[in-house]
């Protein structure tokens, strides 16, 4: 369920602060996943927390609208398949490494 659109929407005051006390370009470290991109935040960089690291993202005004959070995924994809996929990707990279000049034509 989204937020009332008589409140508006949700920004940190931590946040807002440190955008008008940093320049453009400059990183901005937060842990604020939930805060709301608003217009003053376009050209700032933000580093958002994902539980382990800090995620640079930088804004643009395609954005506004969207939490930060959806922008530092948490969960890292690593790939689909198990042991027959594993050993297609192996003959795909042993066919890579191949010389062009012993290939067969």
């Amino acid at each position: 369920m989204s937020r009332s659109s008589k409140k508006g929407p949700y920004v940190d005051q931590k946040l807002l602060k440190k955008i008008t006390k940093v320049p453009i370009g400059t990183s901005i470290k937060t842990w604020a996943r939930n805060s709301e991109i608003c217009p003053e935040m376009v050209g700032h960089i933000f580093a958002v927390h994902n539980g382990k690291d800090f995620i640079n993202v930088k804004v643009v005004e395609e954005m506004i609208g969207h939490h930060l959070g959806e922008f530092s995924p948490t969960k890292k994809f690593f790939r689909h398949g198990g042991k027959i996929q594993k050993e297609m990707e192996q003959k795909t990279a042993a066919g890579k490494n191949v010389p062009s000049s012993s290939r067969k034509k």
